[in-house]
């Protein structure tokens, strides 16, 4: 089974937002999946994006694929989330 990481849109007409799920690249957008591991809302200014990054890296390590807009997430959160949290000296 091939599997993505992908986003399935929620809301209403003018007013989307997305949940970040792990699903196999031949069900729909919307249809079944295997997990969500995160949500997106593009209205929303500043951070618009929460995700379980554990999880993003357990499912990268077992051959899923993000696409293309979810890769971009990933890496402003891993970003935001490097600013955050302070190296301990």
């Amino acid at each position: 089974m091939s599997v993505s990481i992908r986003l399935r849109r929620e809301g209403t007409t003018n007013s989307p937002y997305y949940k970040i799920v792990v699903a196999d690249c031949r069900s729909p957008r919307d249809g079944k999946f295997l997990e969500i591991i995160g949500n997106y809302d593009p209205k929303k200014a500043g951070v618009n994006a929460n995700l379980d990054l554990s999880r993003v890296d357990y499912w990268i390590s077992k051959g899923a694929q993000p696409s293309d807009t979810v890769r971009t997430i990933i890496r402003k959160t891993r970003k935001a989330a490097a600013i955050t949290v302070p190296v301990a000296a």
